[in-house]
């Protein structure tokens, strides 16, 4: 499947398009940043030596020659015993080596009536309070690396060093298609033996928490010739299609019988519980994944196949969730069936650093509101199942969650 779903065809994008994808190639900063050196506080850039004796009981008192604004250069170069009054971000003007904040300072009359003066009220130190030039960053470093994962922050570095634009591997657009006659979306009501369509609205935002773009394909009724149109129409639209239910082995199963018509599927009957029917097709040159049609079968598919499929196709190196090893706090029970169980659980975190897991009330392929609740996936190999307090490795769904609950 992994091989199936390579990474997309880099592309050139506009920076500010460029976050939450990768960068395939290194980005170098072009020039020193910042391109000069700059004050750190408003103030006053002075010569330190004219203040060195300068205190609260000995103010030195010194000629303001100009004021100097961020984003505008000094015309005045400081001399003895002159100051510039100086703003966060402005260039500092030649002769000074270090900048007084203005509440070290005060108003004072000076010795000359027309001649504007401060009061310095602290001794400076060289270098006090100034950005030198490459502070950040110096010319040629690599600032965002290739393989790199663009977030916000980054977004921000490229537009510092002036990037316009940056290649990346695109987030892939997976298109999410539901089918069944059963199938109503709300407010439309229920009749006897219908239920909502919740596994596409589900899918359509674990696409979006994944950190690809979701695109709704809509629903499709059991008819061979609409399934095989929609999927040959989101073909053109999508990098990846996504279904559920239908991939059974079922005759009323259409969505088994138009790839099997369409392409030469690969129908897979994976060794877990739940998530045990797959199916893997190409339409048109575009990777299928058809996951079963239970709604905790679905969700579990998705996280344990179609997502790492999907981050791989966007160039990340982090294909599958983060485990821990924690605690059961009661029995994870099971029956030996040849299959790995993924239980849903709570996942915490205690004060000293240990995991606990808790299952959630119920944990059927249909129930889909106790799944709502887990944060984690234990996953309990073939036998008997984990006794309380023993070991098991989860798959954190939730970090954040798990992270704020805590347990004594």
């Amino acid at each position: 499947m992994l091989e199936r779903c390579g990474p997309l065809e880099p592309r050139a994008v506009a920076i500010a398009a460029s976050r939450g994808c990768v960068v395939v190639e290194d980005v170098v900063a072009p020039a020193d940043l910042p391109g000069f050196a700059s004050s750190a506080m408003d103030g006053f850039a002075v010569r330190s030596a004219d203040v060195a004796v300068a205190g609260p009981d000995t103010p030195v008192v010194l000629e303001v020659v100009e004021t100097v604004m961020a984003g505008r250069p000094p015309t005045h170069t400081v001399g003895p015993r002159q100051a510039i009054r100086i703003m966060t971000g402005a260039p500092v003007p030649d002769g000074a080596d270090a900048v007084v904040p203005v509440e070290a300072t005060r108003p004072s009359a000076g010795e000359r009536d027309h001649d504007e003066t401060v009061a310095i009220l602290v001794r400076a130190e060289p270098g006090q309070h100034l950005r030198g030039a490459g502070d950040d960053v110096g010319a040629g470093t690599v600032v965002v690396p290739a393989g790199t994962f663009v977030t916000a922050p980054l977004v921000g570095v490229l537009a510092a060093i002036g990037a316009v634009t940056v290649r990346v591997v695109p987030r892939p657009r997976v298109g999410v298609i539901s089918t069944g006659d059963e199938l109503v979306a709300a407010p439309r009501g229920l009749e006897r033996g219908q239920i909502h369509d919740s596994n596409r609205p589900m899918l359509l935002a674990a696409v979006a928490e994944a950190g690809a773009f979701p695109v709704d394909l809509g629903w499709v009724r059991d008819s061979p010739d609409a399934v095989a149109a929609a999927l040959r129409s989101g073909a053109t639209r999508c990098d990846m299609l996504l279904t559920s239910g239908g991939v059974s082995m079922g005759e009323a199963d259409v969505v088994k019988m138009v790839l099997d018509r369409m392409v030469d599927p690969e129908w897979i009957q994976i060794a877990l519980r739940p998530a045990k029917p797959f199916a893997l097709a190409t339409v048109d040159g575009v990777p299928l994944l058809g996951l079963p049609g239970n709604p905790v079968s679905a969700l579990v598919s998705f996280e344990v196949l179609a997502r790492p499929a999907l981050r791989r196709m966007a160039g990340r190196g982090d294909l599958d969730r983060p485990t821990v090893t924690a605690r059961a706090t009661e029995a994870l029970s099971r029956r030996p069936d040849g299959k790995l169980h993924l239980l849903r659980v709570r996942l915490a975190r205690s004060d000293d650093g240990t995991w606990s897991v808790t299952p959630v009330a119920a944990q059927g392929s249909h129930q889909l509101v106790a799944t709502a609740s887990a944060n984690g996936l234990a996953l309990v190999a073939d036998g008997d199942g984990i006794p309380a307090g023993g070991p098991v490795e989860v798959m954190v769904l939730d970090a954040a969650g798990a992270l704020h609950t805590h347990r004594s």
